[in-house]
This record gives structure tokens, sequence and C-alpha cells, in this order.
């Protein structure tokens, strides 16, 4: 296991690899993920492969990246996916979180929030990890808020309704 695979209780939360991505895109595009995280757009498959091709540079500069977690107990079933990524005009590194709609409402996205963000502090050093969400987006505001993220403003970005949320190392 790789320092930057991490596990939890029900999941295995490893690098997307390029021979995962169509996994990964199969997830990004279907309806209830895709409202969300890209705004309904169906994104094209080059655009995820481009952001696979970045995770994988990312980790080998940073050790942080895209991560999809699989189930434990069925490892050829992607649950969902988190990472740290750059968001935004300057760029700036956010928690980014999403689970397969056949999963939703089982506390997957808590587990793979809380693991990446315990891996953040603990094997990086971060200070601090923020991220955001849609204001629409109550479930993710939900999340946020179980892993003890606090609520910084609620502003727009990109021209959306945006709430904006950070942790400290020492929460």
């Amino acid at each position: 296991m790789s320092d930057c695979e991490l596990r939890s209780e029900r999941l295995v939360i490893r690098p997307i690899t390029p021979a995962e991505a169509r996994s990964l895109h199969e997830l990004w595009t279907s309806p209830g993920v895709r409202r969300f995280l890209w705004d309904d757009e169906i994104i094209l498959w080059t655009r995820t492969e481009a952001m696979v091709a970045q995770s994988v540079g990312s980790f080998a500069e940073r050790r942080f990246g895209l991560w999809g977690a699989w189930l434990t107990e069925r490892p050829d079933v992607l649950a969902g996916f988190g990472g740290i990524w750059p968001m935004r005009d300057p760029p700036e590194l956010e928690l980014v979180y999403g689970v397969a709609e056949p999963l939703w409402n089982r506390g997957y996205a808590t587990e793979i929030g809380g693991t990446i963000t315990d891996y953040c502090f603990m094997q990086l050093a971060m200070p601090v990890v923020r991220a955001s969400t849609d204001w629409g987006n109550s479930a993710s505001s939900r999340v946020l808020e179980k892993l003890r993220f606090d609520f910084v403003r609620r502003g727009v970005s990109a021209g959306l309704d945006t709430v904006f949320y950070e942790r400290q190392a020492s929460r």
C-alpha cells in the first residue's frame, strides 16, 4: 500500500489511475453527481482523461490529487471519489467529493471527505483544508458540517451562488 492509499471502515481510497478513468467518467456524468459537480454539464471523456493525468502528476509531485473510493467488500465497485483539487481562478486547493447515486444517504461522502481531510492534516501537515459547494446543495453542506468544517462565507463564484467552508488543523 502506497502512503497515498487510504482506508476507512468500508472503503479503500486510492489515487485514480488512467486505467480507472472510465469508471470515474461514468460516475461524474451520472445525473445526480453531475448536477452539482459539473453544473449539470455532461463533460467529455477527454476532460476526465486530462484531469486524471493531472492528478497522477499531482500525486507524484505533491502526494494529493483525485482518489477513487472503492468498496472494501466489492473492490470492483467505485463508490465515489474525493480529492484535493485546484478550484476557481486563481486556483485555490479544495476538498472535493462525490458518491455514486445508488450509494447516497449511507455516509460514504462523510467517510471519503473525513479520510482525505485527516490525511491532509496528518500526512501533509496542511494547516487548513477548504471546501465549497453550491448554495442549493444542502447534502454537501451537511457533509462538511459533520466533518467539523466552519462556514466562512456565501458568495458568487463563476456566476454561481456558492458557500465556502474551511477546517483548521487544530479542530
